[in-house]
């Protein structure tokens, strides 16, 4: 999760100075992917039952954050 997580600022820190509109949107799809798995490994620490540590404002945060980042794709895509 740790891998995941950071990930998706830095690939939104190379989206900053990316050389082309494609490659903004592809390092923009990558962090969106990276924010995904983030929520999935939330997803399965909650569900698991294996500890009683409480992700749930975590699961809403990052499910803001994949918003945002998508329709940061979606205007930079219809930009193109």
């Amino acid at each position: 999760m740790l891998r995941s997580s950071t990930s998706i600022g830095a690939n939104v820190q190379e989206a900053t100075a990316a050389q082309s509109k494609r490659d903004f949107i592809n390092k923009m799809s990558i962090a969106s992917k990276e924010a995904r798995e983030t929520k999935y490994w939330l997803r399965l620490l909650s569900e698991s039952e294996l500890t009683e540590i409480n992700v749930s404002n975590e699961i809403r945060e990052i499910t803001h954050i994949i918003n945002i980042i998508t329709k940061i794709i979606i205007t930079a895509r219809k930009n193109v």
